[in-house]
């Protein structure tokens, strides 16, 4: 039985008239044009991982799960050179680092701002896990609509999820469309089990951070909390059944300043309920700090509201 070649025409047709043809075409020419921007990170033992070019003059972002060791890291750049590479600081939250290397020239992605991106479009996650790029092909399978907290209180915009194969070094690496314009860095380590991309919005949020501060500024109330479960009737009123005991309030902080005392029971920020000092750090964002929120607070077993200025830490 006759069986086309991957450059074959379908009967009755043309190379000029070959959809197959052209689609292959636009996906290896996208590989090419984003793939300038993929290099490889060599910081953890025995296996290397991918990072993509932020900025020119050698600042690059990885998955920080990739970044096993402050020292010794060293960057595989597409033309092939090594060169060593310095740690400007890592987000677990949103599990990325940012690494910097003397290098000059370097290729950056053309982002894009997902607006035009649904579910179903044909997608390609470009890594280099060792000198040459790897791609993957799939589709884009789900689309946050809004913010989304991970386990460690990190703040994605607005994640894209796809059924990308998760090849070893696939974190780090670059997710692209048909046309070879970047939609986001891609993990495996924040959503067990699925493949999701983290969008530039997050990226240059962190990503300044760390080159401003060298870590994640998180809000600060000045309080030591313990979760407690909350009377019945309080539950009721407040729709939770577990509430933060205040244990103690740090002399000067802007928790002293705001009224909170020893023995009050902190329900929720901004009506967002804290239940467990996961939930409290995930309210506690960088964008949190030096503005003033509403803490809903038990006390005397009624329920009241005070205002806080979120501090920095």
């Amino acid at each position: 039985m006759w069986r086309p070649s991957p450059a074959a025409t379908l009967p009755g047709m043309s190379d000029t008239q070959n959809p197959a043809l052209d689609l292959s075409n636009a996906l290896a020419s996208a590989v090419d044009k984003a793939g300038a921007s993929v290099v490889q990170v060599s910081a953890r033992h025995g296996i290397g991982s991918s990072g993509v070019v932020w900025s020119p003059d050698g600042v690059l972002v990885a998955a920080d799960h990739n970044v096993e060791r402050d020292e010794g890291i060293t960057v595989g750049l597409p033309d092939g050179s090594t060169v060593p590479a310095t740690l400007v600081g890592r987000d677990p939250g949103t599990d990325l680092a940012v690494l910097r290397v003397e290098a000059t020239g370097l290729a950056t992605p053309d982002w894009s701002d997902l607006a035009g991106l649904r579910v179903g479009n044909l997608v390609l996650g470009l890594l280099r896990p060792g000198q040459s790029i790897r791609a993957t092909l799939g589709i884009v399978s789900a689309l946050g609509d809004e913010a989304w907290r991970t386990h460690s209180g990190g703040r994605i915009d607005r994640y894209v999820q796809t059924d990308l194969d998760i090849l070893k070094g696939f974190s780090g690496g670059l997710l692209v469309d048909a046309a070879g314009h970047a939609l986001g860095l891609n993990n495996a380590g924040l959503w067990r089990k699925h493949a999701i991309a983290i969008p530039h919005a997050t990226l240059a949020r962190v990503v300044g951070s760390l080159l401003e501060h060298g870590r994640i500024r998180r809000g600060y109330l000045g309080i030591g909390l313990a979760p407690v479960r909350l009377p019945g009737p309080i539950a009721e009123a407040t729709g939770q059944a577990v509430g933060l005991l205040v244990m103690g309030v740090q002399p000067g902080s802007t928790a002293e300043q705001g009224g909170l005392l020893l023995g009050d029971i902190l329900v929720s920020l901004d009506g967002e309920g804290v239940a467990d000092l996961g939930q409290l750090q995930a309210v506690l964002g960088e964008d949190r700090i030096g503005t003033e929120v509403t803490a809903k607070i038990v006390r005397g077993g009624e329920v009241r509201e005070l205002r806080l200025t979120v501090g920095a830490k």
